[in-house]
C-alpha cells in the first residue's frame, strides 16, 4: 500500500504525533522512578491500546479508568489490574462482578458512608469479593471526604467489619489546573500528597492496614518534589499534553501531541476570518484556557508541520465550521489561505477533543503517515 502523508488526508483528521508523544511519555516515567513511586497510567485519555502499551512496560503493570467501557476494553487486551477511578453507583456492581468473572481485579471507589452500606449489602447478598478504595479530598476540587474527617475511619471500620478490607486512599489535585504558577503546583502537590499520606495513617492508627496511597494530576505528578508516603502515582493528559497543559507551564507548545487537521473552506474577507471544516464537533465545546492568561479560543492554528501560525486561533465555532482569525480581532492581520490548504489545530483540552473521533492518524517523520490506531468513547 502507498504510503500516505498529512495532505492526502480527508478533513477533520485527529493527528498523534509519535515523536512528541513518545517523549512525553519518557519525561513522566523518569519523574516517577527517581521519585521512586510506581505507576498507575490513566488511559481515560487516549482509550486506544496502541497507546497504552507505549505506557505499560509489562502486559501485567497496572491502570486507571474512568469507566468500565474502559475496563471491559483493555481487560479485553490483557491488562487485569485496573482501578476505577469514579466513585462506585449500585447499578454498576452487576459490571463490576461481570469483569471480575473475566479475571479482571477492578478496584472500587467511594467517599461516603451511604455508599458503603448499599456496597456492603451487596457484597453479602452476592457473597462477593470487592476491592475498594476510600477516596479523599485533597483540595476542595470535587469529591471525597476530608482526610481529617471522623466519617473517614467510620468508613474503615465499617468496611472492614462487613469483612471488605480497605485496599487504601486516593486523591486527585483537581486543583492544580487552577494554578498560576509552577511554584503553585508544587506546592499543590505537597498538598495533595500530605493530605492522603494523613487520611492513610489515620486508618492504620484505627487498625486498618491501608497498603495503597494513591495519588495523581498531570501537573502534580510531574513537579512534586518528593512522595514520602505515596505508594503509587496517577495521571493520563500527560500522553498528549493539551493548550491547558501549555497554559499552566507544565509543557511547551511543542510537547503537545494531538492536533486536528482541517481544511480552509472560504473566507469573510471583511471580517479577517477564514472559515475552516473543523468547528466544536471536531474540537470540542471545551474553552479551557478561556481563563488562563492566554484565552486560545477554540484552538491554536499551526501549519502542517505543528508550527503555530502568529496569533491566530478559532475564535469560534459552529457544529462544522471552525473561524479562524487573529487573536485580537485584527482584520487587517488575517492571513489569505487559499481554499484547500490544510492547517493543524492544538486543543484546548486532549480528552475531549480525542472523544469527538474513531481513530488516530499516527504522524512519522516529516508528515508521513504511518498508522492508523483505533479508539473508543462511550460508558
Amino acid at each position: 500500500m502507498p504510503k500516505q502523508v498529512l495532505e492526502q488526508l480527508e478533513t477533520p483528521a485527529l493527528i498523534l504525533d509519535e515523536a512528541r508523544m513518545d517523549r512525553n511519555i519518557e519525561r513522566m516515567r523518569s519523574h516517577l522512578r527517581r521519585l521512586g513511586v510506581s505507576f498507575r497510567p490513566h488511559v481515560k485519555t487516549n482509550k486506544c491500546i496502541d497507546v497504552a502499551r507505549r505506557l505499560l512496560e509489562t502486559p501485567q503493570d497496572p491502570i486507571t479508568v474512568s469507566t468500565l467501557l474502559e475496563a471491559e476494553y483493555f481487560a479485553a487486551h490483557g491488562v487485569k489490574d485496573i482501578l476505577y477511578a469514579v466513585c462506585i453507583a449500585p447499578n454498576k456492581l452487576d459490571h463490576v462482578m461481570a469483569l471480575q468473572d473475566k479475571g479482571v481485579r477492578l478496584s472500587l471507589l467511594l467517599d461516603s458512608m451511604e455508599t458503603t452500606r448499599l456496597l456492603a449489602e451487596r457484597a453479602r447478598a452476592t457473597r462477593r469479593h470487592f476491592d475498594v478504595l476510600i477516596e479523599i479530598d485533597s483540595d476542595g476540587h470535587r469529591s471525597g471526604v476530608t482526610p481529617d474527617a471522623s466519617e473517614l475511619v467510620e468508613i474503615g471500620l465499617f468496611l472492614e467489619s462487613a469483612g471488605i478490607p480497605v485496599k487504601g486512599v486516593l486523591t486527585h489535585a483537581g486543583s492544580s489546573y487552577d494554578c498560576a504558577s509552577i511554584e503553585a503546583i508544587r506546592a499543590m502537590a505537597e498538598q495533595e500528597r500530605a493530605a492522603v499520606v494523613l487520611a492513610a495513617q489515620r486508618l492504620r492508627a484505627a487498625g486498618i492496614a491501608c497498603p495503597v496511597v494513591s495519588m495523581g494530576s498531570t501537573p502534580t505528578a510531574l513537579f512534586a518534589e518528593h512522595l514520602e508516603g505515596v505508594t503509587e502515582v496517577r495521571a493520563g493528559v500527560f500522553v498528549f499534553f493539551d493548550l491547558v497543559m501549555a497554559g499552566l507551564s507544565v509543557c511547551r507548545l511543542d510537547d503537545i501531541a494531538v492536533s486536528v487537521l482541517a481544511t480552509v473552506i472560504g473566507h469573510q474577507h471583511e471580517k479577517g476570518w477564514t472559515v475552516l471544516d473543523a468547528g466544536w464537533m471536531a474540537m470540542s465545546r471545551d474553552r479551557g484556557t478561556a481563563k488562563q492568561p492566554v484565552d486560545q479560543g477554540y484552538g491554536l492554528v499551526c501549519d502542517l508541520d505543528g508550527r503555530p501560525l502568529d496569533d491566530f486561533i478559532l475564535v469560534g465555532a459552529n457544529q462544522e465550521h471552525g473561524i479562524m482569525a487573529h487573536r485580537h480581532g485584527k482584520a487587517d492581520r488575517a492571513l489569505h489561505l487559499p481554499v484547500g490548504t490544510q492547517v493543524r489545530i492544538l486543543p484546548n483540552h486532549a480528552c475531549s477533543t480525542a472523544a469527538q473521533y474513531g481513530n488516530y492518524k499516527v504522524l512519522g517523520p516529516g508528515r508521513e503517515i504511518t498508522a492508523t490506531w483505533q479508539r473508543f468513547s462511550g460508558w
